[in-house]
């Protein structure tokens, strides 16, 4: 659910991308769907583009591969993903209503997807690695009063259990063992920008790529928009609007320069 994307009161995730593919494809616009691009670098004048189903030259390139979700990497991640296992409450939430769930993490973002829990599941977990909840106090404050909430601090995952489907996870709280039994797992750990396949651009240290006001990179004729830079605030408004920005700067960037 969305409600804080201007012109929308409320809208869901897959409505609003729809209505974004719908708007493009009134243009002509090339799409390229299912390509994962492995490479991206500049050779001469030129932006190559490597995928795993062909190559391509541009003269600019405008890198929008937003984030990931950050894994646990425990023994049965692997195993239980979409069995049980989500990293997404707003997604697969109404799948566990009536069920005994688990939120991994203590941010924001694990906040909100227990809230999202709090009105759908049995009974839910909120199992954070550190001594206390961090995120908005608003946020941390309705969590903590929910009566279907075990906020369980200073505990570490070790392994998720089951056989077809989740049935509990382990966890190490205070020195001591403990198994949880749950029907659901939601990872809200944070995010990993999609930024490994190119390989050239200045990167902080979070792995998030580096840009100016005008969406440009180290690189001539590279831009990049969206949650895989370093712009302040994961939010779809802000991302849509570096989109803007950025298609703006290629374009003068274009207007600019003169190509053999």
């Amino acid at each position: 659910d969305i409600e804080n994307y201007t012109g929308y009161q409320f809208i869901t995730g897959p409505d609003l991308a729809a209505k974004f593919e719908e708007h493009m494809r009134k243009y002509d616009i090339t799409l390229k769907e299912n390509e994962e691009v492995s490479e991206v670098r500049k050779r001469e004048n030129l932006i190559s583009i490597k995928t795993n189903k062909g190559a391509y030259e541009a003269r600019t390139a405008i890198i929008a591969s937003g984030k990931k979700s950050r894994e646990l990497n425990v023994p049965g991640e692997r195993e239980f993903k979409n069995k049980g296992l989500t990293y997404c409450a707003t997604c697969d939430g109404p799948l566990f209503s009536g069920k005994d769930v688990a939120v991994i993490g203590g941010g924001n973002s694990a906040l909100d997807a227990a809230l999202q829990l709090i009105k759908i599941a049995k009974h839910a977990y909120v199992i954070n690695i550190t001594s206390s909840l961090g995120g908005d106090a608003i946020m941390r404050e309705k969590v903590e009063a929910s009566k279907n909430v075990t906020v369980l601090n200073n505990s570490q995952v070790t392994a998720i259990v089951g056989e077809r489907m989740v049935s509990g996870i382990k966890i190490r709280r205070e020195g001591k063992e403990e198994q949880l039994v749950l029907q659901g797992i939601f990872v809200e750990i944070g995010l990993i920008p999609n930024s490994d396949f190119v390989k050239d651009v200045e990167k902080n240290q979070f792995g998030e790529i580096k840009v100016n006001c005008h969406n440009e990179t180290n690189i001539s004729g590279v831009f990049a928009a969206g949650d895989v830079t370093d712009v302040p605030e994961k939010q779809i408004i802000i991302a849509a609007g570096e989109g803007s920005k950025a298609a703006l700067a290629v374009f003068r960037y274009l207007a600019q320069h003169r190509f053999q």
